[in-house]
């Protein structure tokens, strides 16, 4: 099992890239090294929507099967095979997957690792908390979701960090209204975060979404002035809150996706695909 004596993690065995049919249609981006400049917007009509919404709802739909997968004993990879195989059998392709050589269809973040987990052959324990990540890419356009399960019995203090996570994303979603800043929604998910004592990631935010599977637009986490772009009706992002129960400092694995508190304190993370409407929000990826 790949953890130090403290119950850290370490780097696990990666197994070989999963193969996805020819038929799928691929993103632009794989098989090079980085997806090419965008320059689309982040608005977008009616009928794009729709597919975003049936690329979300294919991403998200694939989480609840992982989760239902979720149980100490099983590993990560174990639970990339679920992720893999419920994307790809609805006629789409895990965007992550040769993403700037990323070489899985899911993130799976355990315990201290705040995002971009690969999956290994890490076990999960009773008591970790482990966050998946999808994204789906179908008609041109990819929904992307995320959301932080409890492997087993969890202490009071995860469960509650895993709750109040989530609650911090319907914090972020309810700020969300057409000529606003993108900056309300950080405000709103700090103020509350900060209720707790929890730490609010900074380095790792929400993101446009759709025709790219990251637009530039930047959604941060916590009240920061200057990124001011205006919503408008039509404008799809992620919101996804990252908050932990110590410190935001962060380290990068060698593998240069992983990365995890400094201070090993745990961490959870939700997210959803969003449109701004006339009267707010509409989430994408329901479930």
């Amino acid at each position: 099992m790949p953890r130090d004596q403290h119950g850290h993690l370490t780097p696990g065995r990666i197994s070989a890239q999963r193969p996805v049919s020819a038929s799928i249609a691929r993103p632009e981006y794989v098989g090079k090294a980085a997806p090419a400049p965008y320059d689309g917007g982040d608005l977008y009509d009616a009928d794009e929507i729709e597919a975003i919404r049936r690329s979300s709802r294919i991403a998200s739909d694939a989480i609840t099967a992982v989760g239902e997968a979720i149980r100490p004993g099983i590993t990560t990879d174990q639970l990339d095979v679920v992720a893999h195989e419920y994307v790809t059998s609805h006629g789409a392709y895990p965007s992550t997957l040769g993403y700037r050589g990323f070489p899985k269809s899911v993130c799976t973040s355990v315990n201290e690792v705040i995002c971009h987990g690969i999956p290994d052959d890490t076990v999960l324990v009773d008591g970790d908390i482990v966050n998946i990540d999808i994204t789906a890419f179908q008609e041109g356009v990819h929904g992307d979701t995320n959301r932080t399960f409890v492997v087993g019995e969890g202490s009071a203090a995860a469960v509650d960090l895993v709750e109040r996570t989530r609650e911090a994303l319907n914090r972020g979603i309810k700020a969300v209204a057409p000529g606003r800043q993108v900056n309300v929604i950080g405000r709103a998910i700090e103020v509350y975060a900060k209720r707790f004592g929890y730490g609010v990631v900074h380095d790792y935010t929400g993101h446009g979404v759709g025709r790219a599977f990251h637009s530039g637009l930047i959604i941060p986490h916590y009240d920061a002035p200057q990124y001011d772009d205006v919503m408008e009706v039509g404008m799809v992002f992620t919101i996804e809150p990252m908050l932990t129960l110590g410190g935001t400092e962060a380290d990068i694995w060698p593998d240069d996706w992983t990365v995890t508190t400094r201070d090993k304190s745990l961490t959870a993370q939700f997210e959803h695909t969003l449109v701004v409407t006339e009267r707010g929000a509409e989430v994408l990826t329901t479930y």
